[in-house]
């Protein structure tokens, strides 16, 4: 059975049963129902039209929802049971969806795990599973996120920023259980960019691929984690990073400026670097300048001096770093490299046993302690 065939095919049916006249809650849930019972029968039955049996399957699975709640025969005579699925875009859904589920009236959680379910065509269990939670926690955040989204219309185009930011949500959650959400987010966001031409899409789909493309590098055979510094450039993925410096191109050659082209650029400089010497700290702090003009953003400030330090001096970066919040997520940690930078080694190990305090994840932790270890040890 080829479930990401399968998991491609969920969007269409979900706009079939939407065209059909089943409001989204119930079309989604009918599908997601059907997806189940495919994964568990298709691998000794495959049907020969996987997308007629979903839509089939689908179909009365919400006829039995309406049954349940005694309106079949209102619901029938309307509807028709025996309707013909006919030719629809799955592109167009796929479009329709994404936009839907990252209605703004949602927290960031609910349009993640919406997404996920509806367009990725994921199981609840296989969303709690990369999410770490339970999945009764999981199936109660979606059906909340559903509630909100009860008698809503997609009558308007949808707001690009906030379906880019749900993605890049999911970009970020990185790989857990049998998902791996990376993945995920750059086949939604190919499909993004197929059905519209934005340039921040492409942007953010160059910045998916850039980073993914040293993703065989950023950790040792034991699960460690390995600065950028230290990786090595032999494993990072070349053809991966063509491809998204070329998309970036096309991006930045529509002269309409965004945060995730930025960052893209900051990361194809990276790409573009043979060896950590060879590094344009130069034009990286040009693009940080741009991104903090961009969105003011207090993690795009951080990341500015760290460029800043490599670029003038890491006297100069810790000069920059004393105008921030100091409670800032890895404040500590950037202290204790410019520090480090500056040969101040006893400073430094001390700031990176405080960062590690507050990682945000075991490997950066680890990461973190052995870097304060191997400063007090020489």
């Amino acid at each position: 059975m080829n479930e990401e065939l399968l998991r491609e095919l969920v969007p269409a049916v979900i706009g079939i049963l939407r065209r059909r006249g089943a409001e989204f809650a119930a079309a989604e849930d009918a599908v997601q129902e059907a997806l189940i019972e495919a994964l568990s029968s298709w691998a000794e039955n495959p049907p020969r039209d996987p997308k007629g049996w979903l839509v089939t399957v689908a179909w009365r699975k919400f006829l039995d929802q309406v049954r349940a709640e005694q309106a079949r025969h209102l619901r029938e005579e309307r509807l028709g049971s025996d309707i013909d699925p006919g030719v629809v875009s799955a592109a167009d859904d796929s479009l329709q969806l994404l936009f839907l589920c990252a209605h703004p009236a949602l927290t960031p959680a609910s349009a993640v795990a919406l997404t996920l379910r509806a367009v990725g065509g994921l199981t609840t269990r296989q969303i709690a599973e990369a999410y770490l939670v339970p999945e009764a926690t999981m199936a109660q955040r979606i059906s909340r996120a559903k509630r909100t989204l009860a008698g809503q219309r997609l009558d308007a185009p949808g707001d690009v920023a906030t379906v880019l930011r749900v993605l890049y949500l999911i970009f970020n959650e990185g790989f857990s259980g049998d998902v791996d959400l990376v993945a995920e987010a750059i086949r939604l966001t190919r499909q993004l960019h197929a059905a519209i031409t934005h340039p921040e899409v492409m942007g953010l789909l160059a910045l998916m691929l850039l980073h993914h493309a040293r993703r065989p590098a950023r950790f040792t055979a034991e699960g460690a984690l390995v600065s950028l510094a230290e990786q090595d450039r032999a494993r990072w993925d070349t053809t991966l990073i063509a491809e998204g410096v070329v998309i970036l191109q096309s991006a930045l050659g529509q002269d309409r400026l965004g945060e995730f082209q930025v960052q893209a650029a900051i990361a194809a400089l990276h790409a573009d670097a043979a060896t950590v010497a060879e590094t344009d700290w130069v034009q990286i702090l040009e693009w940080y300048d741009e991104l903090v003009r961009l969105t003011g953003s207090p993690i795009a400030r951080l990341n500015r001096v760290v460029a800043l330090g490599e670029a003038d001096g890491p006297r100069a970066g810790l000069a920059a770093l004393a105008e921030l919040d100091p409670t800032l997520p890895r404040y500590a940690a950037v202290a204790a490299h410019l520090h480090e930078a500056d040969g101040d080694r006893a400073g430094a190990a001390a700031l990176f046993a405080d960062a590690a305090r507050s990682a945000a994840s075991t490997a950066e932790r680890d990461h973190l302690v052995r870097r304060a270890a191997r400063l007090n040890s020489t």
